[in-house]
């Protein structure tokens, strides 16, 4: 795209046109330190032991092994390898036994006009004094 060699446009002019910055032009990416491998080639390791490890287990695993490491590193790390836990969710789409479906009572109204279907919010909200 920009051409350093070309004598008629400077590279900040052809960047300018090119709707991007100099600086862009000139960045040049910095790999991962030789540390961050390291760090790396262990989670993995310990990942694929314990694969439920979240990152606050792993940073706690990592710190007993003796390294100096934040929750925030190992983070960034986990995410740029694409590491997330596995776990189980809560399945909060079953109904509790014994527990009564009530029917959608509107289900097949057709609403035409104001007023004809009326709802009411239930919100539970705490106050300093009670709740509203």
């Amino acid at each position: 795209m920009v051409e350093p060699a070309n004598t008629n446009l400077s590279i900040g002019k052809q960047c300018k046109l090119l709707s991007i910055s100099r600086s862009s032009f000139y960045y040049m990416p910095k790999g991962e330190t030789a540390m961050n491998l390291m760090l790396m080639r262990q989670i993995d390791e310990q990942f694929l032991e314990t694969p439920f490890f979240g990152v606050r287990q792993m940073t706690w695993h990592m710190r007993n092994e003796g390294h100096l490491v934040n929750e925030k590193r190992i983070r960034r790390l986990m995410r740029l390898m694409g590491l997330t836990p596995i776990y189980q969710k809560p399945n909060t789409s079953k109904a509790a036994k014994g527990h009564k479906t009530y029917p959608y009572l509107l289900r097949d109204l057709r609403v035409e006009r104001p007023n004809q279907a009326w709802c009411a919010d239930i919100t539970y909200l705490p106050m300093c004094r009670g709740f509203l």
